[in-house]
């Protein structure tokens, strides 16, 4: 009896280690580590038994987690030109640790501005030819000058790239102010009287366009939709979307996803267009979900680019019983990361992806990093399974046509011609390089006042990946709880750090 007793220990104790994932009993770890100046340092460091202070997070093996897709980034005009300052050695480098599969960031989802955005040389649509609703003067000649040869260099090393699309600004004649921008400024020609639309005769409290909290995202909303609210310009608007699809498509440029409208809620002096919250559902109900389930089945309808915190607006939205039902997932960005957990645990059915990495101020520093590093953090942690960055490369200060620096993931020199991978490369790579498709983020520790944002992930190889970062100005030691083991760290000040369990 004895002996019978001691064999069902010892085939109950197997039984629970073969639940348990494999990374539990790992005994070491390889750890890449960045700080200013001294960027991607790799160790080794051991688990241990014990733990040196209260684990941040603990894996008890249940967690599902959300299965991650696609790390993306935005193909624009001003990108191409600061690539091609470079030799053609240098491009390919570039691309090759870009998109390629065995590269540094594993790009493999692009974003594509239907019309010029705020990061092109200049203003023009596919079609400015005002009243040419059929669309026959139609045409992406200008998408094969810069943004089509940029993303063959791309496809070169990843073939199978996909691409959604989003429009800064429709056709100029399409909008109720026939200008490609939302309000004036000295940095484009539209006349100052057409301000007048965008809030008509000011502060209406009695109103959904005005809210108290200064700290809400446009603390005042638009009263008009910019975009002509008449069934022929917005069926013309919906088979527009399909038209920049086919022209894609025969350039061997698959397009899987649409959005309505980058920024509704940014009111530019750059290429845009606001929206209400009832013109929103009156296009994407009425014209562009059933003209894309009509001529492009295959493509998914994403709501968004939610650039706001503004919750009872994007509730309202996505709330409204007339939305239709081949809605696949949501998009938020800069303010909308503030409301993004909420509307998720309210539409828990959706797909959830951040559209837009935060551009910076054309800094190119370490902060800007860090800030980068958060963010991602934040999207992953609350439950999207993509990312999309901005700019990937860009000359100087990063200015735009309409005096608009950002940053970008690799800057060049244009006297030099040289290029620099910044400090936002490292802080995408040390997440990029980890977490593939298939992988499953299954913890989460917000940055909050400890300034320590933490990521776990598990790879489809079932191996752990945490992934950490030190926000101080002073060292801070961290502690997770790996199954039975227990992963000890001090973390330098301000530095990116990814540990790769065994």
């Amino acid at each position: 009896m004895k002996r019978f007793d001691d064999l069902a220990k010892m085939f109950s104790a197997a039984f629970v280690a073969a639940l348990l994932p494999a990374t539990v009993s790992a005994q070491s770890c390889t750890w890449v580590s960045s700080t200013e100046g001294n960027t991607w340092q790799s160790t080794k460091v051991s688990l241990q038994s014990a733990a040196q202070q209260s684990p941040l997070w603990e894996l008890n093996g249940s967690e599902e987690g959300t299965t991650f897709k696609a790390w993306g980034v935005t193909f624009n005009e001003l990108d191409w030109d600061a690539l091609c300052e470079l030799t053609r050695d240098e491009q390919d480098d570039i691309l090759d640790k870009v998109f390629s599969p065995a590269g540094d960031l594993n790009i493999t989802l692009g974003r594509v501005s239907m019309n010029a955005n705020d990061y092109a040389r200049s203003w023009y649509s596919c079609d400015e030819v005002e009243g040419d609703f059929h669309l026959k003067y139609f045409n992406i000649d200008r998408d094969k000058k810069a943004i089509i040869p940029f993303i063959r260099a791309a496809q070169k090393y990843n073939p199978d790239l996909t691409f959604w699309i989003s429009p800064w600004c429709p056709p100029s004649w399409m909008k109720i102010n026939k200008h490609y921008a939302v309000q004036s400024s000295k940095f484009n020609d539209l006349d100052p009287k057409c301000d007048f639309l965008l809030y008509e005769d000011g502060d209406r409290s009695e109103n959904e366009m005005v809210n108290p909290d200064k700290n809400l995202f446009p603390r005042r909303l638009t009263v008009n939709d910019f975009f002509i609210q008449d069934p022929r310009y917005l069926q013309a608007y919906a088979n527009y979307f399909c038209k920049f699809i086919d022209a894609y498509k025969e350039q061997g440029i698959p397009v899987t996803r649409v959005m309505y409208q980058n920024e509704a809620y940014s009111y530019t002096p750059y290429p845009g267009c606001a929206w209400t919250a009832e013109g929103t559902i009156r296009f994407n109900m009425e014209y562009l979900a059933p003209t894309l389930k009509e001529k492009h089945p295959e493509v998914e309808l994403y709501m968004g680019t939610f650039n706001t915190n503004r919750y009872d607006h994007v509730s309202q939205i996505l709330s409204d019983p007339r939305m239709p039902a081949n809605i696949k997932g949501v998009g938020f960005q800069w303010e909308g990361r503030q409301i993004l957990a909420r509307i998720r645990k309210e539409h828990p059915d959706y797909s959830y992806m951040c559209s837009e990495s935060e551009c910076g101020w054309g800094s190119f520093d370490w902060k800007g990093a860090e800030h980068t590093f958060e963010l991602i953090n934040h999207y992953l942690g609350n439950g999207c399974n993509e990312y999309n960055f901005w700019n990937m490369i860009l000359c100087d200060n990063g200015e735009s046509p309409w005096g608009w620096r950002q940053n970008a993931l690799i800057r060049v020199d244009s006297k030099s011609r040289t290029a620099t991978f910044t400090p936002e490369y490292y802080a995408a790579k040390h997440y990029c390089h980890f977490v593939v498709k298939g992988s499953k983020v299954i913890g989460y520790v917000p940055a909050g006042k400890e300034n320590t944002p933490v990521l776990v992930v598990k790879s489809p190889q079932d191996k752990l990946v945490v992934i950490a970062g030190n926000l101080n100005d002073a060292a801070r030691k961290i502690t997770l709880k790996l199954g039975k083991r227990y992963l000890n760290a001090e973390l330098k000040p301000h530095s990116f750090n990814t540990f790769c369990v065994k």
